[in-house]
């Protein structure tokens, strides 16, 4: 990103002098900070992925080692980072379609590489998950403070101007956020300049994005995250594959980025793209089979299996602890089936296990890979009760399982995250952060989940209804099936589409590639 006029700008659209400054400080700072070489020599090799290579085939890219010398035949890379479980999800959605499309798919998880990658990324994650925390604990903070950040949105105009630049920063919304965030990832360079300027890449976050194309990467498609567009996730000189239409739109004019509210010069359609929603070709394929499940054990009146997934915040464990207090007397009378991913937080199970001294007889955990896997398979076609726990050692299994789990469960409670454009019925709980309010919008829109359940007592109502009602359930699911339909969930087979070129036809769950 070069300076015009003394000014950066993205798209014809430049920030202030004084933004300017500002923004140059801040990565003079981060370099000083983290002892930043502009002329280091990164040498990156391959080798199978420890926990990829048997679901997707998956190669992983890494610094040093002993692996193979870098040559990708026939790939696509996946350029990914943890900050929370959504773009790793996002990443694996990539992967798997890239797999389905017959390509080979390499990991590249910029927290792998170490040196500037790493120290940069986890200094803003520490200040992230602290500031996300702090949101659930902290009704005043969440709504004046970070619904602020996360969407632009202003309730109490001038304490959250002071909030917001003491403690963190700019909204997320805004154009200078992106420049500032683009020059910050600029850092990130050397490493991606190992890499082969022409290669197809799918990123799943705005900083892997950006770094690469600030390497000169040609051929960078960034899987775009949300439903509520904000400027930090556009990079001039990538393709952006957007999740919905109404995100298409609001990138396209940049609407909201001026943080004088003024109508910006929109972003070419040569550089953002409709795609879906990203999802793992292996739920997407079987979308027919999954959904008649779910209506056959409603009509069997089997327990109801409900899945719900705790982030590596932990930040909603009163939530966890009504929802779960709430499905004990209906575990007992086999009315629920009850799934509860951990991740790969073993403090959330020493919190539950605490919690649930009371009913341990009725637990079952799982604790591998290995063991996740096999129970998932054992209960394709067969009953199952009481509740099971899910733990792993690793954040891509942690991520996955999730995944794996959908398909055999009736409905998934969850904050509208990632998840939110997942194709299972869905029950959306309290968003974190502004921005996550229109997943849950977009998700009730299209017919696979409920509105946004604010409180506690609204989360539990709608998990009676789908327990004891059968209205929800058949309806999500019929929609379900038609919006695989109509494409809604073909946004990963579309990202790969653009990086690589090659088309793709869905055929009676054959995917067909030609040029």
């Amino acid at each position: 990103m070069e300076k015009v006029n003394g000014r950066y700008e993205l798209y014809g659209n430049p920030i202030t002098p004084a933004q300017t400054r500002a923004v140059d400080k801040w990565k003079f700072m981060l370099a000083k900070k983290f002892n930043y070489d502009p002329n280091e020599k990164v040498h990156l090799r391959t080798h199978d992925h420890l926990y990829g290579n048997e679901i997707f085939g998956l190669k992983e890219i890494v610094r040093g080692g002993d692996g193979a010398e870098l040559k990708i035949e026939n790939g696509v890379i996946i350029n990914t980072i943890r900050m929370g479980f959504g773009h790793y999800r996002i990443a694996m959605a990539g992967a798997s379609a890239a797999r389905a499309m017959g390509f080979t798919p390499y990991w590249l998880d910029l927290l792998a590489i170490p040196g500037i990658t790493t120290d940069v990324i986890n200094w803003c994650n520490s200040w992230y998950s602290r500031f996300s925390r702090t949101s659930q604990r902290s009704e005043f903070f969440n709504r004046h403070v970070w619904e602020s950040v996360t969407t632009g949105e202003r309730t109490l105009p001038g304490l959250n101007a002071i909030l917001n630049n003491w403690i963190v920063g700019w909204p997320w919304r805004f154009l200078k956020t992106n420049i500032k965030d683009y020059t910050m990832s600029s850092l990130f360079k050397n490493m991606h300049a190992a890499l082969p300027q022409d290669i197809p890449m799918l990123t799943s976050h705005m900083w892997n994005c950006m770094g690469a194309v600030s390497a000169g990467m040609t051929n960078v498609v960034d899987m775009m995250f949300d439903n509520w567009p904000m400027a930090f996730q556009l990079t001039e000189g990538a393709k952006h594959a957007v999740q919905s239409p109404s995100g298409y739109y609001g990138f396209r004019v940049m609407r909201g980025f001026d943080d004088k509210n003024r109508t910006m010069k929109p972003m070419p359609s040569d550089a953002i793209f409709y795609t879906g929603h990203h999802v793992d070709h292996e739920l997407v394929v079987n979308i027919e089979d999954d959904c008649a499940a779910r209506l056959r054990r409603m009509k069997n009146n089997e327990p109801r299996r409900l899945l719900i997934t705790m982030g590596g915040a932990g930040a909603q464990r009163k939530l966890f602890k009504a929802i779960i207090e709430h499905c004990i007397p209906l575990i007992k009378n086999d009315k629920v089936t009850l799934f509860v991913n951990l991740g790969d937080h073993k403090d959330n199970w020493d919190w539950l296990e605490s919690e649930l001294a009371e009913h341990l007889h009725l637990i079952k955990t799982y604790f591998t890979w290995e063991e996740t896997r096999d129970f998932t398979n054992s209960i394709r076609d067969n009953a199952t009760q009481g509740i099971h726990v899910f733990l792993h050692d690793n954040t891509f299994h942690a991520v996955y399982s999730t995944n794996y789990l959908m398909r055999v469960v009736d409905i998934m409670i969850t904050k509208p995250s990632e998840l939110a454009f997942y194709p299972i019925p869905k029950i959306f709980n309290q968003r974190v952060g502004g921005h996550e309010m229109w997943g849950a919008i977009r998700g009730a829109e299209i017919g696979d989940g409920t509105v946004e359940a604010r409180t506690i007592p609204e989360t539990l109502q709608a998990i009676d209804l789908l327990i004891d009602e059968e209205d929800l359930l058949e309806m999500y699911c019929d929609m379900i099936v038609k919006n695989k339909s109509i494409g809604i969930y073909d946004g990963a087979y579309k990202s790969v589409e653009l990086a690589t070129g090659k088309k793709f036809e869905n055929t009676e769950k054959k995917f067909k590639i030609h040029d």
